[in-house]
């Protein structure tokens, strides 16, 4: 018995992003009955549960600001650390998600190598570059990364550009890395009171299907918003473009607004968030074709969800869309007038083109980034890892 505990999320049932889907999807599907996972849960109280048919553990953290995923995660590798000691488990692996305790980890990894448990590491993506934190708080996360790197038995990569990264900029640690992708389903299930919502909201917002075209993601400037729009306003299509994202009426979307003049162009729609999932995914297939702006690190979710979705799919040109998307999709730069050109002979495809490209995005999907290959990948990663020390030092 291989028992994994994961930190690193908000915890299970998913209700948020990225990880949380991840751990939902990981559990969910489990296969082996030779491995037991404990799920570290973000919550009020210390209490335990079972979803899944695992052991989720929540952990209590006070709101304390920007530190209270640093507190989360080591509160929770510290609950790990104790009922491995408690329990007395003999292959135990620690699945720690994202490098935010990195300055902290070295003492944690001394009671770890104690107790004969393996660390490991997803560096996720280059969080060091967002645009949303401060110059200090930048360089918190570049030290935390590098010692994470440092101190990880191994580091899981959903990205092939991550890591080639952590080679080029960590290569004096020899850091030890396997490649495991996100995952995505391709489920167009279609019932009458989904379809009853899907058509209100095409309806409250004043569009029609196949008609428009889509952005999914954070309203941040690393998504490349303000590329996106002016070069959308730039084209000729008639079409509309449907933004959906947390935007908030701040700094960013002032100067988006300054700069861009959005609000004197009828195509051009915010329509906030869509937190239910199947309208979500109604949403996306019915879209005419999918913007990706995101160039900042990883196998980004959204473009999985879009892959799995739409037909059509413009990806802004940078290494971690072009790995996923490969020939499935079409790219764009930042050179004037490049998206907007695009955006024009996009408008000009065949429906048969246009079914073409929904094929080879979904076979994409089906092959390479399923729940179900992804939840093997990971199944028999950590039954290798404690199968044998041999075994562990030749997972490449």
């Amino acid at each position: 018995m291989v028992d994994v505990f994961i930190i690193g999320s908000k915890g299970i049932p998913a209700k948020y992003g990225g990880f949380e889907t991840f751990v939902d999807q990981l559990t969910k599907q489990k296969m082996s009955s030779d491995i037991k996972y404990h799920v570290a849960c973000l919550a009020d109280n210390n209490q335990e549960f079972t979803y899944n048919n695992v052991r989720c553990f929540n952990v209590n953290v006070p709101e304390i600001g920007s530190a209270k995923a640093i507190i989360y995660d080591l509160k929770s590798l510290k609950r790990c650390i104790n009922y491995i000691k408690e329990k007395q488990l003999q292959n135990s692996i620690v699945y720690v998600l994202a490098c935010r305790i990195g300055p902290f980890i070295g003492s944690y990894k001394k009671s770890l190598i104690r107790l004969g448990a393996k660390l490991i590491v997803n560096p996720d993506g280059h969080e060091w570059l967002r645009s949303k934190w401060s110059k200090p708080v930048r360089t918190y996360w570049k030290l935390s990364e590098r010692l994470m790197v440092k101190n990880a038995d191994l580091l899981i990569c959903d990205s092939k550009g991550i890591e080639d990264y952590i080679h080029k900029e960590y290569g004096n640690y020899n850091p030890k890395t396997k490649f495991i992708a996100y995952g995505a389903d391709i489920d167009n299930s279609s019932n009458q009171s989904i379809d009853i919502k899907f058509n209100y909201w095409l309806s409250e917002h004043q569009i029609k299907v196949m008609d428009y075209y889509l952005i999914v993601g954070r309203f941040v400037p690393e998504n490349n918003y303000e590329l996106m729009i002016r070069e959308f306003m730039k084209s000729k299509t008639s079409k509309s473009l449907v933004i959906i994202s947390n935007v908030s009426k701040n700094s960013f979307y002032e100067k988006l607004l300054n700069v861009t003049h959005f609000n004197q162009d009828p195509r051009i729609k915010f329509v906030g968030t869509v937190y239910d999932k199947p309208i979500l995914q109604k949403v996306r297939e019915f879209a005419f074709g999918y913007l990706h702006g995101h160039e900042v690190g990883g196998t980004n979710p959204s473009l999985l969800e879009a892959l799995a979705s739409t037909k059509v799919n413009l990806l802004l040109d940078v290494i971690f869309n072009i790995e996923v998307g490969k020939d499935c999709a079409v790219y764009f730069n930042k050179q004037p007038s490049n998206l907007a050109e695009l955006i024009n002979r996009i408008d000009m495809l065949t429906p048969q083109d246009i079914e073409n490209f929904g094929a080879k995005a979904k076979r994409r999907i089906e092959c390479n980034y399923s729940w179900n290959f992804i939840v093997s990948e990971y199944e028999n990663l950590f039954l290798k890892i404690n199968n044998s020390e041999q075994n562990f030092m030749n997972l490449k």
